[in-house]
């Protein structure tokens, strides 16, 4: 008997699973998609009624191999992928590389799907076998079409009438738009002043308590009511003037109902609230609580599968969670009837059970043991949120007491409430992305309507208005969802390709769009609105789902699409750079050029005084030039930022003279960043100049230290023991201290200015050397490459950190963090970067074997290296 061959994606869900079925099945992992669309021009062909081209991914065709050889003895190949639409299509895709290989033939291929890595859902999902779902296929296939067109399309669009714009993707550009929106309320918010008065009030027996004025001279006072410092002295007065008493108390009853379980999107809020984890390490570790942990020698998936949109858990979930609140917190916390949700998808096809963990009386505390620090957090939350989701109501009274004087032409109120049952906040309350204060948490005294209240202080408070606040990764997350834009399992790829795209950069956990970003979402705007509005993007979500519910041929979709965004594109294609600029000048001329004060053109050039300030490309992007160019030749980066100190609004400023040669040293703004200049170009010479450091702000600039800038590279002095120089200077990655050809980074850019001789030699010595080159430190050992053997490392290297496998080194995306990512994540990062190196290692290898003769040296052509540009987004 032949032994059964299941297919799951990843190594680890593969060894949880083997357990599970014994020793007539044998559990290999695809490692995720084996094929992929290439990533070039022409891979989806719309004339050809969209024939997709498919390649089996290099880093793939090993893990193919061993599928193919397997699937040569057995006579049942069981497709175990996850239970989503990525999962059907990974399925898909396996079955017709094995089909294309002729392996196919009399084995009989089977679907199972299971909602969580434990034996019992195994084992059950083993005895209910399908076929592959062809609407899920049909669904998957219809995205993947549509967001290669996109991006294959838009891109070399903006490429060409935007230099150095990157990529444009589907939902990514969707996505930007919102952050950039946003950014344009704040920079349009006009604030507002009000005033508050608070009165300090005590009761007969001497409780204390706060009311705030809610009436003045008989009328209900509206937020803005007092306008000014003196409207609020003119209450206070009024207040002080008059005795009160209580009017009126109220008392009110009210419940707060549990917030469902986890679906995808609201974990990653959460977590991102409470915890502070970037939406993909959120992903990341629930990934690694649903394939199986180690469990005292068992290995078993702690949670439910992580990519869902369904609320409701299964019965016997639900059973177990009630058992678990009575035994731990008692019977009064356990509802009359088990709670229901209701599920918002409409697709019923991708509507999985809620995320909750997969054994209930699996407590937090007991998992400790078994679980890192990240786990544990995560895991503690999810179990928290499903077990809230079965407790009980909290109940809470709310009390308001109205205070009046003998005429009532003036009143106070005081609001608070008392938590008289806890019920669910026992365990959970949910967080929010911008709390306010919360007056109703204030707890009152009981008084009776007629008691009289003094007042003994009484205090006016000054607010302004403040606008909407910048997106979080929760916010924006959420405002997605709201408007139906994108799927929660795209979310955090969607995310990170906005911040390696530099179109974004996170200030306090906050998006704030980079000028690259705003010019790229003017220019969608100004030419392709309808393929960045809101609407129509959540509407093409909702075709999408039509069509895994089979309401909607997938072709008949991209057909409706393809047409009318194809005419959008060529439209276009004969629109000069310059027509371009020219609309983009007035789209963001409240932004590249804001309103001045005095109220001046805020186009007017600076330098000359005569020209007019407009956008210009050039080979690193836009910037700000004078129309009199090449007479002046004034430039700046893209936002002047209304700050009259820079010199990118003010034009050169001049700092002083250089004592040596007597010329005038300016600080000034070009389009790639801040700088000093020594003189003007005379002669055709180009003045010295000196780049700022980043991290340094420009205001701080003196003469003084303008003058250290404009040294650069100096002579700091001999090494002690080499009696060779060594010199300070600013490089691509920053400022530096260079011996014998050894650099050394000067962490802390404002020590450029007075580092000396030892300090140097100290940063010199901490650098370990090896053949001229750094010997870079181990941060973290990850432990074993799971195929290949072999310790895998994070690294601290010169230019930043990343890991190590053998002799292949792979950057840390920004998008995660050294001390968090995982071996996993490590893995894929080595297998992309081992993908890019096959020539480059085989040349190398070629060049250790045989070293050529210098008269062969001399004959070989060097190759012009070129910039590899960067493809399109691949998903959304």
């Amino acid at each position: 008997m032949s032994i059964n061959v299941v297919i799951v994606e990843s190594p680890a869900k593969a060894k949880t699973i083997n357990k599970y079925l014994g020793k007539d099945y044998k559990v290999m992992a695809s490692y995720g998609h084996v094929r992929d669309l290439p990533s070039r021009d022409g891979s989806v062909l719309p004339d050809e009624d969209f024939r997709m081209t498919w390649d089996v991914d290099s880093k793939a065709a090993k893990h193919v191999k061993e599928i193919v050889a397997a699937v040569k003895n057995t006579e049942k190949l069981i497709l175990a992928t996850d239970p989503d639409r990525e999962g059907e299509a990974i399925s898909w895709h396996l079955v017709e590389v094995l089909r294309d290989k002729g392996v196919l033939d009399g084995v009989n291929v089977e679907r199972v799907v299971f909602n969580a890595i434990t034996k019992r859902a195994v084992l059950d999902a083993m005895k209910n076998p399908r076929r592959i779902d062809k609407e899920l296929v049909d669904a998957y296939l219809a995205r993947r079409a549509l967001d290669y067109l996109v991006g294959f399309t838009l891109s070399p669009v903006l490429w060409r009438k935007l230099p150095g714009s990157r990529s444009a993707g589907r939902v990514q550009s969707v996505a930007l738009r919102i952050i950039c929106d946003r950014e344009l309320q704040i920079e349009a918010f006009q604030s507002q002043e009000y005033w508050t008065v608070a009165a300090a009030s005590q009761t007969a027996n001497g409780e204390e308590f706060e009311a705030r004025l809610v009436v003045m001279n008989g009328k209900k006072l509206e937020k803005f009511d007092l306008a000014n410092e003196s409207a609020a002295k003119t209450a206070v007065e009024a207040i002080k003037a008059h005795p009160f008493s209580v009017i009126d108390v109220e008392r009110k009853p009210t419940k707060r109902n549990p917030p469902p379980p986890f679906i995808t999107s609201t974990l990653q809020q959460e977590a991102a609230r409470k915890l502070g984890f970037p939406v993909s390490r959120t992903m990341q570790i629930a990934q690694k609580l649903y394939e199986g942990i180690e469990l005292g020698g068992d290995t078993a998936g702690l949670i439910t599968y992580m990519r869902t949109d369904g609320v409701q858990m299964a019965p016997e979930a639900i059973e177990q969670t009630r058992q678990v609140i009575g035994a731990e917190f008692g019977g009064q916390y356990i509802p009359g009837a088990p709670r229901i949700y209701k599920s918002k998808v409409k697709n019923a096809q991708e509507a999985h059970e809620a995320i909750r963990p997969t054994s209930l009386d699996r407590l937090p505390k007991d998992m400790s043991h078994f679980l890192d620090r990240d786990q544990l957090k995560l895991y503690e939350l999810i179990w928290r949120r499903a077990m809230a989701s079965q407790m009980s109501s909290a109940e809470l009274e709310r009390t308001t007491i109205e205070l009046g004087n003998s005429d009532n032409s003036v009143g106070l109120r005081a609001t608070g409430s008392v938590i008289t049952f806890d019920g669910f906040f026992k365990l959970y309350e949910e967080g929010k992305d911008d709390p306010a204060s919360d007056e109703d948490s204030k707890i009152l005294p009981k008084v009776n309507k007629g008691d009289a209240v003094s007042i003994s202080d009484v205090t006016p408070d000054q607010h302004f208005t403040e606008p909407l606040p910048r997106f979080t990764e929760a916010s924006l997350v959420k405002r997605m969802e709201e408007l139906g834009i994108g799927r929660p399992s795209t979310y955090a790829q969607i995310l990170s390709v906005l911040r390696d795209r530099k179109y974004v950069r996170m200030d306090k956990n906050r998006f704030i769009p980079e000028d690259k970003g705003r010019l790229v979402i003017a220019f969608l705007e100004s030419f392709f609105l309808r393929y960045v509005e809101y609407d129509f993007t959540a509407d093409l979500e909702k075709k999408l789902d039509a069509v895994s519910a089979g309401e909607l041929n997938w072709k008949e979709f991209l057909r409706r699409f393809w047409g009318p965004f194809f005419e959008s594109v060529d439209n276009i294609s004969d629109l000069r750079i310059s027509e371009v600029l020219d609309t983009l000048n007035e789209s963001l001329g409240p932004h590249v050029f804001p309103a001045k004060e005095d109220g001046s053109d805020p186009r007017k050039c600076p330098s000359c005084e005569a020209g007019q300030l407009s956008l210009k490309t050039g080979r690193y992007g836009a910037f700000v030039g004078c129309s009199h160019y090449p007479d002046c030749k004034f430039t700046r980066t893209l936002t002047a930022g209304g700050d009259e100190s820079s010199a990118a609004n003010a034009g050169p400023v001049i700092l002083g003279k250089d004592p040596e040669s007597g010329l005038e040293v300016s600080l000034r703004d070009g389009r790639f960043g801040p700088y000093v200049q020594l003189g003007e170009a005379a002669d055709g010479e180009k003045p010295k100049r000196g780049s700022i450091p980043r991290g340094i702000e420009p205001t701080s600039i003196d003469l003084a230290r303008a003058l250290v800038l404009l040294s650069l590279p100096r002579e700091i002095g001999l090494h002690p023991e080499t009696q060779k120089k060594i010199v300070a200077g600013v490089g691509r990655f920053g400022p530096y201290v260079l011996h014998d050809g050894v650099y050394a980074s000067i962490r802390d850019p404002e020590e450029l200015f007075t580092i000396g001789l030892n300090r140097a030699v100290t940063l010199l010595a901490e650098k370990k050397t090896r053949g001229g080159r750094s010997t870079s430190k181990a941060l973290r050992e990850l432990g074993e490459h799971p195929d290949e053997g072999g310790k895998v490392s994070v690294m601290d290297g010169r230019y930043g950190p990343y890991v190590k496998h053998g002799q292949t080194n792979a950057s840390i995306p920004s998008s995660m963090e050294p001390d968090t990512i995982t071996l996993e994540d490590a893995v894929e990062l080595i297998a992309a970067r081992a993908k890019n190196k096959p020539a480059k290692a085989k040349k190398k290898a070629a060049k250790k074997k045989k070293k050529p003769s210098k008269k062969s040296a001399a004959k070989k052509k060097t190759k012009k290296k070129t910039d590899v540009t960067d493809t399109p987004d691949a998903v959304e």
